[in-house]
């Protein structure tokens, strides 16, 4: 059967064979193998997870988890590899079977979609923050990633990446059944279900109701302090993540922040084809 226009190749064969297909959903080549042993990965009621989808904002909601969980320092948290201490569960790196041992309470992040997430999460055990952000913001900020690592090697447009997009054909499957599957889950008693743009519109209440569901107490003036150290924690970095290319990685470096990365989807018109999808289901949230 031939190829339709959404199919077509638009990056060079190396970006295609990047991916496989795992029970309908495009997931990159390091979840291969090992996504039966992600399902039985043993949790503990102490577990905080972080899940998003991919440039949904994870950097720097796990400085702020971190900061509010662990009562850390921004400065602190600013001098650490913060993502040592929060690993991504389906990376290759540090493994499975380093993130099982490592102490309590374990802070662990995963892109992956709810139903391929350990099972025992599904039965309420541990505390799961999904956070969404506004799919035109999203894919904006998605493009510049898959353009900034070699690994990617992604040479499209951006026309041609939004295409992929509105077709499920990036990494990690398609954004609208990734938030759709959490936003069914967020009554329950484990899942605090978060949207990026209110952490600009009114920190506050989103600290608030993280500490909350965190069971971390404080009264009005530690809540005000904990505000504070938040609200210092996003000047000192760079939600639009500054990446430093080097031999197919990257590192994170910290940037003073201009002004908040809302909004992004303005400056690349031909994006606003992606609000026919999506942005009513976000905005309907």
């Amino acid at each position: 059967m031939a190829e339709s226009e959404a199919d077509t190749p638009s990056t060079p064969i190396e970006f295609e064979s990047k991916y496989f297909e795992f029970d309908g959903v495009r997931l990159p080549p390091f979840c291969r193998g090992k996504m039966e042993e992600i399902a039985n990965f043993s949790l503990r009621s102490s577990d905080i997870w972080i899940v998003t989808y991919p440039k949904s904002g994870t950097s720097l909601l796990q400085e702020i988890v971190y900061l509010v969980s662990q009562g850390a320092d921004p400065d602190e948290i600013g001098l650490m590899n913060i993502d040592e201490q929060l690993p991504v569960l389906e990376y290759p790196q540090p493994g499975l079977e380093i993130i099982q041992e490592l102490t309590s309470p374990r802070l662990i992040k995963s892109h992956l979609p709810h139903r391929f997430l350990p099972s025992a999460l599904h039965n309420g055990e541990a505390k799961v923050i999904y956070m969404a952000r506004n799919p035109k913001d999203l894919v904006v900020s998605y493009y510049q990633f898959h353009r900034s690592l070699r690994t990617m090697s992604y040479r499209g447009t951006f026309q041609e990446f939004c295409r992929r997009f509105m077709n499920d054909k990036l990494g990690y499957g398609s954004w609208f059944e990734h938030v759709q599957e959490f936003w069914e889950h967020r009554i329950d008693s484990n899942v605090l279900f978060l949207k990026y743009e209110d952490m600009y519109k009114d920190l506050g209440s989103f600290v608030e109701h993280l500490a909350r569901f965190l069971e971390v107490s404080c009264d009005k003036a530690q809540l005000e302090a904990l505000v504070e150290s938040c609200n210092q924690l996003i000047e000192q970095c760079s939600n639009s993540e500054a990446l430093s290319v080097c031999r197919g990685e990257y590192k994170r470096t910290r940037s003073k922040i201009q002004a908040p990365q809302l909004g992004l989807w303005r400056d690349w018109s031909s994006q606003e084809r992606t609000e026919t999808k999506t942005q009513h289901i976000y905005t309907a949230a």
